[in-house]
């Protein structure tokens, strides 16, 4: 009887850890397709726009947090790197902003579509106009 006992706890424990390891492939494909990531490269539709969270100002005041910030950053400072380097490529503009190079191949065509930059070969220069 001790044996078939020691056994079928053996046999538990072992399928209890198969279940753990599936549980943990679950939860990880999960979140991947739920989109639980937070930072750079979240999934559209994520509450970072419409967060409410509050935070204190320089005066100490509590003020909401304002999401996500206006005024195409980003698109500027890539921008200012053109003017600065002509014939400047996405890759080398991603590494001196140190960002993604993905997010730039959206907002150069953007810039190009406004007339401020066009393409020159492999890189980009500011447009004369």
């Amino acid at each position: 009887m001790a044996d078939f006992v020691d056994s079928t706890v053996k046999d538990i424990d072992v399928r209890l850890g198969e279940l753990k390891q599936e549980l943990a492939r679950l939860e990880a494909a999960r979140a991947a397709l739920v989109g639980t990531r937070r930072g750079p490269g979240r999934p559209r539709g994520s509450a970072n726009a419409t967060r409410t969270t509050r935070r204190r100002s320089a005066n100490g005041r509590r003020t909401r947090s304002r999401g996500r910030r206006g005024g195409a950053t980003r698109a500027n400072q890539a921008l200012e790197l053109v003017r600065g380097k002509p014939g400047i490529t996405i890759p080398e503009i991603a590494k001196s902003m140190g960002i993604a190079p993905n997010y730039l191949y959206r907002v150069l065509p953007r810039l190009q579509q406004e007339g401020q930059i066009k393409r020159d070969g492999q890189g980009w220069v500011a447009s004369s106009a």
